[in-house]
């Protein structure tokens, strides 16, 4: 079972990112931790996102691509709105 949060996160800029953090653990401190990472990893290391704008949405099996991701890097994060392809 993996487990989602539902994440927005402001960059410096102003611009406001929404995706899912998805992992295995029901942990919302590692969940923002997940998100810094990723943020960090597409150049926007000074964007914010906390505990108010990362929040636990709901659990579900992880379909097989997701499952991979997560499998190889402790999380996924399927982006919604606002992110760069």
């Amino acid at each position: 079972m993996s487990h989602v949060f539902d994440t927005y996160a402001k960059t410096a800029k102003g611009r406001i990112m929404h995706f899912d953090v998805v992992l295995d653990k029901k942990d919302p401190e590692q969940a923002i931790n997940y998100a810094k990472e990723w943020l960090a990893s597409i150049g926007e290391s000074d964007a914010i996102v906390n505990q108010t704008n990362c929040v636990f949405c709901h659990s579900a099996e992880a379909p097989p691509d997701i499952r991979n991701e997560i499998d190889a890097n402790g999380y996924c994060i399927l982006k919604l709105e606002g992110c760069p392809k």
